[in-house]
């Protein structure tokens, strides 16, 4: 039986262990594939996930419940990737060699040209396209890469993603909008590319 995950914070503040560590085990994939999409290195992904989860334990009388606890728990893990790279000063990418979490080729890229994905190249298992797309998405400026990691590849509704950066609906859109054209702006050139070879 699938107990909720208001019951679990619920059980969890009368201080049932058993029940914050159902929810880190939950969690704990999603939040370290943001953070690894964040931070660029494993060793990093795995400290901003512990000090996710420790936040949240210690914060966890602190939470009101009036957003669902996903909501409240990406906004910690957020917060963490973005102290911890203010600390370091410095821009990390992604190895080239890490997946892209949760989103298929078809699903990302649902509003770019429907012949593209006729392209027998066109398909995240295609390791040039797997590397083109990674790096197109460090190159998005923080805010956008933001929106579009929590939207497009953790899977955030709008409101969702408004509630954990703490901006209005609209200005998710937005930022979602300008970050998936730059991200066809970039394909396109690597796709038309392709078509001028063959």
């Amino acid at each position: 039986m699938h107990t909720s995950d208001e019951l679990l914070v619920k059980q969890s503040k009368t201080g049932d262990y058993g029940s914050f560590e159902e929810l880190v085990k939950r969690y704990e994939q999603k939040i370290y594939a943001l953070a690894l999409r964040f931070t660029g290195n494993k060793t990093d992904a795995k400290d901003v996930l512990q000090e996710t989860f420790l936040q949240a334990f210690r914060h966890l009388s602190s939470f009101r419940e009036e957003s669902r606890f996903s909501t409240w728990i990406y906004r910690i893990a957020v917060n963490q990737c973005l102290m911890r790279r203010r600390r370091k000063k410095i821009m990390k990418t992604v190895s080239l060699d890490t997946p892209l979490v949760t989103r298929k080729h078809d699903e990302l890229t649902r509003e770019f040209p429907e012949d593209w994905s006729r392209s027998p190249d066109a398909t995240l298992d295609n390791k040039e396209l797997k590397e083109k797309l990674s790096g197109a998405i460090d190159m998005l400026p923080e805010e956008y890469r933001t929106v579009f990691v929590l939207r497009d590849m953790n899977g955030l509704s709008n409101e969702e993603a408004a509630k954990v950066l703490n901006v209005s609906v609209p200005a998710v859109k937005s930022r979602l909008h300008r970050a998936r054209m730059f991200l066809r702006d970039s394909l396109s050139d690597y796709f038309y590319g392709k078509e001028k070879k063959s």
